[in-house]
């Protein structure tokens, strides 16, 4: 685990991470990356809500933009429909679920936390794509997954580069979590942004240093859940990529992460169970 605080308090409700946390992902969408994360209806919205919860998640990350490389924007009209009608109906079926809403929209992260109870504010641009999303989340008073990216999702996979992936990106963790401090954002959780701005060698180095970021006493989220740093590698497909996922979430898990951000809940708590169990056992010689 992290050396910093153990749990997080989550507009109202707590977060234990005394041991990692699995975050199941919705996309109300219509071109995520992985056909097997779009959920548009009302009734597989309201179905993939409760297996997340059934099969031990312990946050339910909602989206309503696709932020794959090349992706096109999302009005804000239509992000704040998708977003309200999957709230709702995920408020009724898991009125105590903690709900992380995926937006780097100020007032879609406003209207989300006030109107449905919203618990985090997942953003992919670290407050970039709007100015007002840093203070907006101050006022709020919820935790924000700060997340570095290289770039913007329509050009960030242009040739990236860095001088040093992890010493830049600790850089940057370091910087802008002073600057949040100063606004009063406290409750932070760390992102690396595997496959935002970052080519194969960066994302494997990067999953390679995961503790380095351990030194901030944040949180580290880790979401690599079936994307091309698994399956362009291995030559294969997203809905191929399940066993890849397990493997790299393991090895995360051994580096410290302590949120895993997933398409598959189940077997990821069960890495969490299997790599905690493994790790409690006596050296024999």
């Amino acid at each position: 685990m992290f050396p910093g605080r153990r749990s997080l308090f989550c507009n109202g409700k707590l977060l234990d991470l005394s041991i990692p946390a699995v975050m199941g992902i919705i996309n109300i969408t219509t071109d995520s990356f992985f056909s097997g994360s779009r959920f548009r209806f009302g009734y597989t919205i309201a179905q993939r809500a409760n297996q997340i919860m059934s099969e031990g998640g312990s946050i339910i990350d909602i989206g309503a933009c696709s932020t794959r490389p090349g992706a096109k924007e999302v009005s804000e009209e239509l992000e704040l429909k998708r977003l309200s009608k999957a709230l709702k109906i995920i408020r009724k079926e898991h009125p105590n679920a903690i709900i992380s809403v995926d937006t780097y929209r100020a007032s879609v992260a406003e209207q989300m936390v006030q109107e449905y109870g919203a618990n985090i504010i997942n953003d992919i641009s670290a407050g970039k794509l709007d100015p007002r999303m840093l203070e907006t989340v101050a006022k709020l008073k919820v935790p924000y997954i700060l997340m570095h990216m290289q770039g913007t999702p329509q050009n960030m996979q242009q040739n990236p580069q860095y001088d040093d992936v992890v010493k830049d990106l600790f850089t940057f963790f370091t910087n802008t979590t002073q600057e949040l401090k100063q606004m009063g954002i406290s409750d932070i959780i760390l992102d690396p942004g595997f496959g935002f701005g970052k080519n194969l060698e960066h994302n494997y180095t990067l999953l390679k240093n995961i503790d380095a970021f351990r030194l901030l006493e944040y949180p580290v989220l880790v979401g690599i859940s079936r994307k091309s740093m698994i399956y362009k590698k291995l030559n294969i497909t997203p809905n191929q990529a399940l066993n890849g996922t397990t493997i790299l979430n393991t090895l995360a898990l051994q580096k410290g992460a302590a949120i895993l951000r997933v398409h598959d809940v189940k077997e990821a708590v069960e890495a969490v169970k299997l790599t905690l169990f493994y790790q409690d056992q006596p050296n024999c010689k």
